[in-house]
């Protein structure tokens, strides 16, 4: 009996670690763990409404800047839409308190309607939070300590772009790396020089260049790096430009070691790597959109096109074999990445400029109009909820510590798991 009771308790303490791992998962970037928009906490519930929210907090100037998590601190962007003053803000991951909160003077510049100077998702390790936005004339990559004390900061140069700043930092391998994929066509220009398109690699400890390498740009980017593993067990930045398509760098010195040209239009939504398959998008605001999933490899290999209702701004997320594809206006189609087929397609309504996450198997995506809505990520379509969150949102769900985090204008919100 006594061995039975050890064996017994052993496995509950099992099963009780395995669970804590899961919803203890830190979330360091812009959606999550290599950028997939995946978490397997079972914990963050479906069916609520915003009277069940743990707590909402008024957060200075507004922005689109995603949460990151380290334990129990929270870090996110946002900035005065008058006079471009950014907010690096520090909260108490349990109860939404600001723990710390800098400011950093800038000027104000010409965004996109849908732009804000707090873009920018942060990343995040054990020691240092690394913060990214851009003036006209300069390019700032910055890191602070988990107590808010500035390290070390980094000029990158000037930013051409129509539309402003809103790409993220990565960090891989003691390094932040930064996409900078700039304007460079003439006709848009007007007169003024090209931008300096180029990756770059700092050192996280002292923020030293280690690399950087010139890219061609013809239209910005705004496509968010990630890492895959190639059949050789080797890391590879993969990055996403119109000019370059979809492109692997070795990461430790910024060598490119394939690239396949695919995109015609602007290259907004991040790579993402589902059921073996890397895929990208290219589009513009009159449409046009196509997504495609590439095998990787040496002579990369186009699987998977999607041409109607394909997103130009939300990046894709998996489930297992099968793919969701949320368009910007407001159409989610779901595709078997196996056999290439279309599982279903349906209208939710709405806009979307956030990118949608799965979490244990549901979907979440926050709408321009200030819904949270939440599907089934199986074969069979189902919407499971829609909550309104009192503000509009540009933003992608974060989730971490058993706790979803929800982003508006000028708010976050915390939905805890039970």
């Amino acid at each position: 009996m006594l061995s039975r009771i050890n064996t017994l308790w052993i496995g509950s303490l099992v099963i009780g670690l395995m669970t804590a791992s899961l919803n203890a998962q830190e979330w360091t970037r812009f959606r999550g763990p290599n950028g997939s928009g995946i978490s397997n906490d079972k914990s963050i519930p479906v069916k609520f409404t915003s009277e069940d929210f743990s707590w909402k907090v008024k957060l200075p100037g507004l922005g689109h800047s995603s949460p990151v998590v380290w334990g129990d601190k929270l870090f996110l962007l946002s900035a005065d839409a008058n006079n471009a003053t950014r907010y690096v803000l520090c909260l108490d991951a349990d109860s939404g308190k600001t723990l710390w909160k800098k400011e950093f003077g800038s000027t104000s510049h010409h965004l996109h309607a849908k732009n804000s100077f707090a873009s920018c998702t942060p990343a995040v390790d054990k020691d240092r939070v690394y913060v990214a936005w851009s003036t006209e004339t300069e390019t700032t990559l910055m890191a602070l300590d988990h107590q808010g004390e500035m390290l070390w900061d980094i000029d990158l140069g000037s930013w051409v772009s129509q539309h402003g700043f809103g790409t993220s930092p990565v960090l891989h391998d003691g390094k932040v790396y930064l996409s900078l994929m700039q304007l460079g066509d003439p006709a848009k220009l007007r007169g003024k020089p090209p931008g300096e398109s180029r990756l770059v690699a700092i050192d996280q400890k002292t923020g030293k260049m280690v690399w950087q390498v010139p890219r061609d740009s013809e239209v910005t980017s705004y496509a968010v790096p990630c890492i895959y593993k190639d059949e050789t067990g080797r890391d590879l930045l993969i990055c996403i430009s119109t000019a370059h398509g979809i492109a692997a760098h070795d990461p430790k010195i910024g060598t490119e070691i394939w690239s396949t040209k695919l995109f015609s239009m602007r290259t907004v939504t991040s790579p993402v790597i589902i059921n073996g398959l890397i895929f990208g998008s290219t589009g513009s605001g009159g449409g046009g959109n196509y997504v495609v999933g590439i095998k990787p490899g040496k002579t990369p290999e186009v699987k998977i096109r999607l041409d109607r209702s394909a997103p130009y701004v939300p990046t894709p997320v998996g489930n297992g074999k099968l793919g969701f594809f949320w368009y910007d206006k407001g159409i989610v189609t779901c595709i078997d990445t196996e056999s290439g087929e279309k599982v279903w397609q349906k209208r939710v309504g709405g806009n979307f400029s956030g990118s949608p996450i799965c979490v244990a198997g549901k979907l979440y995506c926050m709408s321009e109009e200030g819904d949270l809505v939440i599907l089934s990520a199986t074969k069979d379509y189902e919407e499971l909820n829609r909550i309104s969150l009192g503000e509009s949102s540009y933003s992608t769900p974060a989730v971490a510590g058993g706790k979803l985090y929800l982003r508006t204008f000028s708010h976050l919100i915390c939905v805890e798991g039970k």
